[in-house]
């Protein structure tokens, strides 16, 4: 079993390569499948993860950073430092 992902009573919000940890933890259990291998450059669509998957992701990113990241800044994502520049902007703007 993975552990636990961390909680953000420690710093207003997590840095870069904690962001990324928690998409590998993430993606590996929503998809049962190894991403720990991921780096921000990974491209999304080369990584075989169906929509629903990427919803399942996104959503649990949201909930564990207890931010909320609007539909229309998930379009023309194309790789993992895409997704993590909108949760960290999201993340950093719940912490402001």
């Amino acid at each position: 079993m993975p552990h636990a992902m961390m909680t953000l009573d420690d710093r207003p919000y997590p840095a870069r390569e904690d962001l990324l940890t928690m998409f590998r933890e993430t993606a590996t259990e929503v998809v049962e499948k190894d991403f720990h291998h991921v780096v921000e450059s990974s491209v999304i669509s080369e990584l075989a993860i169906d929509s629903l998957g990427m919803l399942e992701i996104i959503g649990s990113l949201e909930r564990n950073l207890r931010i909320q990241i609007p539909d229309d800044s998930l379009t023309g994502l194309h790789t993992i430092r895409d997704l993590l520049d909108v949760v960290e902007k999201r993340a950093s703007a719940r912490a402001g």
